[in-house]
C-alpha cells in the first residue's frame, strides 16, 4: 500500500502533537489522529510504527521543538543571563506543548539512536552554557540533571495548578534560578 499523498510523517507527527497539547497525551490514538487527518488508521502504519512508533516520533520532535527553544533563547548570552533564558524556555515550552513535553522525559530506549541523538544535543546547549563557570564534563552532567529534575518539577506542579498562592510564577522561577546559581558557585 502506498502512502496518501499530501501525508507524510512530520504533518502526522505535528498533527498527533496538536492533539497531546490541546487534550492531553492519552487522548493520542491511532484513531483519533486517523480522523484528525482525514484517513483511516491503516494509513498512518505506512509512516509510523503504531501507536508506540508515534509516541517516539512525538517525543523526538518534542526533544527537538524544546533544544529549539533553547537554543534560540540563548543568543549572546552566558553565564547567569543564559541559565535563566534557558530556564524561561524551558518553562515556556512546558506551557506551551504540555502533552509533547510529558513525551521528551521518558528514558530513552538503548536503540533508539534518533532519540538519543536529540536528546545529546540538548545536553550538549546545557554543558556548553555551564563551561562560562569553568566546571569539568562530570560536574557539568550532575549540574544539568539539577536543573532539569528543578525545571520539572516547577512545570509539573505549575501543569497541576499547584502554585496557587498570590505571588507570580515567573518571579519564584527567577529567585530560585538565582539561588541554585549562587549555589552553584559555592561548590
Amino acid at each position: 500500500m502506498s502512502p496518501r499523498r499530501g501525508l507524510d510523517l512530520l504533518t502526522i507527527v505535528e498533527e498527533a502533537a496538536a492533539i497531546a497539547d490541546e487534550q492531553g497525551i492519552q487522548e493520542v490514538t491511532l484513531a483519533s489522529l486517523a480522523q484528525k487527518l482525514g484517513v483511516r488508521s491503516p494509513s498512518l502504519y505506512n509512516h509510523v510504527n503504531g501507536l508506540t512508533g508515534l509516541r517516539n516520533q512525538l517525543a523526538i520532535y518534542g526533544l527537538k521543538k524544546l533544544t529549539a527553544a533553547i537554543h534560540e533563547s540563548l543568543k549572546e548570552q552566558t553565564g547567569d543571563e543564559a541559565i535563566h533564558a534557558i530556564s524561561s524556555a524551558y518553562i515556556s515550552f512546558a506551557r506551551s506543548h504540555p502533552g509533547v513535553y510529558e513525551l521528551t522525559l521518558r528514558s530513552p530506549d538503548a536503540d533508539d539512536e534518533e532519540y538519543a541523538s536529540a536528546a545529546q544535543v540538548l545536553v550538549d546547549i546545557l554543558v556548553q552554557t555551564l563551561s562560562y563557570y569553568q566546571l569539568d564534563r562530570e560536574k557539568s552532567i550532575h549540574i544539568v540533571r539539577g536543573l532539569r529534575s528543578f525545571l520539572h518539577g516547577f512545570a509539573s506542579i505549575e501543569q497541576k495548578g499547584g502554585f496557587g498562592m498570590p505571588q507570580a510564577v515567573d518571579d519564584s522561577l527567577s529567585i530560585t534560578i538565582q539561588t541554585y546559581l549562587n549555589g552553584l558557585r559555592k561548590s
